[in-house]
């Protein structure tokens, strides 16, 4: 079974290019050569996106390869597939990693559990509801890759196989 994603290098140093293609490659078991172009939204940085073919569960495998890298914002998706739902993971140097079940058409899933501990954890005064439910939905890398995100529009994409 394969499915589809997405990875959407939003900013990086030049320097870091080659790396982060390494890591791709050597997680989607194909070369990877990315459409690097200028970052309007950070000089002097520089931003990609790929699309990827790979087993269930090649979204967090490239997040894990990628994380923790100074200077560098990045989302990764993945197609819900039989079996597997749809997953979108967001990095920033400052915030670290968000990751979330996503619908079809990308909206956040929230399950269950954790709309339950949010609201149990508001109900004992320890936390704001409000800001649970931005947690549990993204918002601060929501708002500090949408400047990223919007600067993207246009960017080139290559597809890549993933092989085995």
């Amino acid at each position: 079974m394969s499915v589809y994603g997405v990875l959407q290098v939003h900013s990086a140093p030049p320097a870091l290019c080659p790396h982060i293609e390494w890591a791709v490659a050597g997680t989607v078991g194909a070369t990877v050569s990315m459409p690097w172009v200028s970052q309007p939204a950070a000089p002097g940085s520089v931003r990609a996106e790929v699309t990827w073919q790979g087993r269930p569960g090649t979204a967090g495998a490239i997040t894990s390869a990628l994380a923790g890298w100074n200077r560098l914002r990045f989302e990764v998706t993945e197609e819900a597939s039989p079996g597997c739902d749809g997953v979108r993971y967001s990095y920033t140097p400052d915030l670290g990693i968000f990751s979330a079940v996503t619908s079809a058409n990308g909206d956040v899933l929230v399950p269950e559990n954790r709309l339950r501990a949010a609201l149990t954890i508001a109900a004992t005064g320890t936390a704001v509801l409000d800001t649970e439910l931005e947690r549990l939905l993204g918002t601060a890398w929501d708002n500090e890759l949408e400047p990223f995100r919007r600067a993207s529009d246009g960017a080139p994409v290559r597809w890549l196989n993933a092989t085995g």
